[in-house]
């Protein structure tokens, strides 16, 4: 993968090739930033660049590139088997040859998944997984130059398996350079957020998304100008918003409901929605949680007026017309917190059917506080 192929990051990129000429490259990078800035993106660029442009690298094969990645155990998997990212590479490399180094873990787990029962788990990064790690890196270079290990969603590691990965930042194998790629590097390891420099990205410039969709995706100047800017930096909105399906419209309708019906004090309906809401799989919930958080921001920010501080779609800006005076500074903080709240019971495993039709009751009382 070469660098051209990088949407914007420009000075990261001369601050990674810097750090080439200076041979001051540490054994630990951690490319952090907001989701669509192309954190992985810059990491696989830069081991494609240490590696050398090979036909192995271009599949995504090469031998001394080792991938690390949240896992599920899929309905497939015998009782005893712990899955492990070998289980997963074909499917790996399908994903970044077909859909590019852009993608979200709900991409992932569409991958991964076999049944419905799939989507309802949680990916991590296991201890057999750094077990497996260790091994691969112990060995030497098949090429005589660096062994790249990139980890993708560290923060996904189980205590055992972020102990283990620990051990192997402190005494690296020889030659070794470890690439992070992280969404939340706060849930880290504070031991292993200190052992590896890190690279922060910010949102990619509206003008490299305009001309990415332009270039890429063949969109005239007007169209790509509007996706971009709703796109606010982030490269997978900006493709969320080519796809008239997505999966965001499907979180607005549900939104709608909740405000509608609790406006309304609706409590039978309101149990029928946290019913079907507690289908969705726990990956599903969680981003529809952040869907929420950021209609309320938008919501608020709407009564402002200035439309330059608003980033919404036209479906959402036709709600938040009429919704936008039920959001304000009464409520804004404690409505936020409920739906952040939310979302870590989800991630604690807690039974959704109860979590959200709490959230229902609690939304009614703070939807009408003035």
């Amino acid at each position: 993968m070469l660098n051209s192929e990088v949407i914007g990051q420009q000075d990261i990129w001369n601050r990674l090739m810097e750090m080439v000429q200076e041979n001051r490259v540490p054994h630990a990078l951690m490319f952090c930033g907001p989701q669509g800035c192309g954190k992985l993106a810059v990491a696989l660029a830069f081991a494609s660049y240490l590696l050398g442009d090979s036909p192995m690298l271009r599949k995504w094969e090469h031998p001394d590139l080792h991938f690390t990645f949240p896992t599920i155990k899929t309905s497939e998997m015998s009782g005893d088997h712990t899955p492990v990212s070998l289980d997963f590479k074909k499917e790996w490399r399908e994903m970044l040859l077909q859909e590019g180094p852009y993608v979200l873990i709900s991409d992932w787990m569409q991958r991964m998944g076999k049944t419905d029962a799939d989507f309802n788990k949680q990916a991590i990064i296991t201890a057999d997984e750094t077990d497996n790690l260790s091994r691969e890196l112990s060995m030497m270079s098949s090429q005589g130059g660096y062994k790249i290990s990139l980890i993708w969603l560290p923060e996904r590691m189980n205590l055992t398996s972020a102990n283990k990965i620990l051990k192997l930042l402190e005494e690296p194998p020889h030659q070794t350079l470890f690439l992070l790629v992280s969404e939340q590097p706060e849930l880290l390891l504070e031991t292993i957020r200190s052992r590896a420099q890190r690279i922060d990205l910010k949102k990619i410039e509206t003008s490299e998304v305009e001309k990415a969709l332009i270039e890429r995706r063949a969109l005239d100047a007007e169209a790509a100008h509007r996706i971009a800017r709703i796109a606010n930096g982030n490269w997978n909105h900006a493709l969320e918003e080519l796809d008239s399906g997505n999966e965001n419209r499907q979180h607005l309708d549900m939104f709608i409901m909740l405000m509608r019906l609790s406006y309304m004090r609706n409590i039978h309906d309101l149990k029928k929605w946290s019913e079907v809401v507690a289908t969705f799989g726990r990956e599903k919930q969680k981003r529809m949680l952040d869907y929420f958080m950021h209609m309320l921001r938008e919501s608020f920010m709407y009564n402002f007026r200035q439309p330059e501080l608003n980033y919404m779609t036209q479906e959402e800006e036709n709600f938040a017309r009429n919704f936008a005076r039920f959001i304000n500074e009464a409520n804004i903080i404690d409505i936020s917190n409920l739906f952040e709240e939310s979302k870590r019971f989800i991630a604690q495993n807690a039974n959704p059917k109860i979590v959200f039709f709490d959230l229902a009751l609690k939304n009614i009382v703070l939807l009408i506080r003035k």
